[in-house]
């Protein structure tokens, strides 16, 4: 849960650092800041695959994952779940009184912190081996947008913080529940396998080089712990 409560902490920093000195800071100050994160996150993410004990582990867990991703269209499903959300809660967003923005920015960044691969993958890892780094790594990412957003939509994008936690907290809780009995090579596989998807999320979301379809590689995360244990039932050495 610490990895949880960190996000959640960065988020209210950020948001108040921006509520009260955000129109101060520049925004190339920003962009270049979510750069420079961007290809930390690329580098963190190859390290975390270089440590998979078999390379094809990972390759087979994501062509297998991605087309059940696909099949399934989880991107539009995530995508379509954030809109269907804001059109709910933020219908009002060119109205400018108080009420209208302070809802607009609960639910925009409640949903950007959320609804995304990372939130998913860095409570699934901090669950199943106690590792937190992607959280803490994401922390920074959204203090930084908490900042942006509070800048110009208010003091509600502080209340995001107390979603995060609970939906990050339940997600890191599951996936101890379930990981429990685990030995550390299905860890270390899903885990090799989050740190493509983290390099993906890098390229395409923090530096806008190409759109990348992360959604759909979510399944590949639960394929490779499919693929780590009947491999062992097998008596397969790998």
């Amino acid at each position: 849960m610490l990895g949880t409560v960190i996000n959640a902490v960065a988020i209210l920093i950020g948001g108040l650092v921006g509520l009260f000195f955000g129109k101060h800071i520049p925004t190339r100050l920003r962009e270049t800041l979510v750069s420079a994160l961007g290809l930390f996150t690329i580098a963190y993410g190859l390290f975390i695959f270089s440590q998979t004990r078999n390379i094809l582990i990972p390759l087979a867990s994501l062509v297998i994952g991605t087309i059940i991703g696909e099949l399934l269209r989880l991107e539009e499903g995530l995508d379509g779940l954030g809109e269907r959300l804001r059109k709910r809660f933020a219908a009002n967003e060119v109205s400018t009184d108080g009420r209208s923005r302070f809802v607009d920015g609960f639910v925009s960044t409640s949903l950007l912190f959320c609804i995304g691969p990372m939130a998913i993958l860095g409570s699934i890892q901090a669950g199943l081996t106690g590792n937190y780094q992607m959280l803490a790594i994401k922390s920074i990412l959204d203090g930084l947008t908490a900042m942006a957003f509070a800048s110009s939509l208010g003091a509600g994008v502080l209340f995001s913080a107390a979603l995060v936690f609970i939906y990050q907290g339940a997600i890191t809780l599951a996936a101890q529940a379930a990981g429990k009995g685990f030995e550390a090579s299905v860890a270390e596989e899903m885990t090799a396998v989050g740190g493509v998807i983290l390099a993906g999320i890098a390229i395409s979301s923090m530096l806008g080089i190409k759109k990348i379809r992360t959604g759909s590689f979510l399944p590949a995360l639960f394929v490779a712990v499919a693929i780590v244990l009947a491999l062992q039932a097998l008596g397969i050495t790998y």
